[in-house]
């Protein structure tokens, strides 16, 4: 994956439950999918699972390989690795980018994120980079969690950079 995804995205959801992926993360989706090059239609692959999540986990076919092959290094039958498999494997599902760039949210994706059923009038989701994969977020759901840009979540006043200068790779 040469490219990242990132920044915070915010787009409407129709009545059919249909979204528009931004383009850039389009791009980077197509890039990451070798099949995409004939059909013009990459996977995307969005994870449910997890108890405590409130938003669905989306990955490219790239990343989603390189997410399976990490599970599969873990000890078989162990515990981790059932509680990984069933929430990250098992409750995801693959769906492709139709040519216009837009794709119907999945019935799982849509009650994970709290838009079961007959989608509202206006609704919006949040599309937000993660670096090697993005979530998707009812838009309510992260402006609660993650508010205004100057918000004071951050007690002990360290900057951002300062905390991965800590945790900086080694070459």
């Amino acid at each position: 994956m040469a490219e990242r995804f990132i920044g915070e995205i915010y787009q409407k959801v129709d009545a059919k439950a249909r979204v528009s992926i931004p383009a850039a993360f389009r791009a980077i989706l197509q890039a990451d999918d070798p099949l995409a090059s004939n059909s013009q239609r990459p996977r995307l692959y969005m994870v449910y699972g997890g108890k405590k999540r409130n938003f669905v986990e989306c990955y490219s076919k790239d990343g989603a390989e390189k997410l399976a092959a990490d599970i599969e290094s873990m000890e078989d039958g162990s515990p981790e690795r059932i509680k990984a498999e069933l929430n990250l494997i098992t409750r995801s599902v693959m769906v492709e980018v139709e040519p216009d760039g837009r794709i119907v949210l999945p019935p799982r994706v849509r009650e994970k994120i709290g838009l079961a059923g007959e989608v509202p009038e206006k609704s919006e989701v949040v599309f937000a980079g993660r670096s090697n994969r993005f979530r998707i977020y009812r838009r309510d759901v992260y402006d609660a969690e993650f508010g205004a840009i100057d918000d004071d979540d951050d007690d002990d006043d360290i900057d951002p950079l300062t905390l991965v200068g800590r945790h900086k790779r080694k070459d």
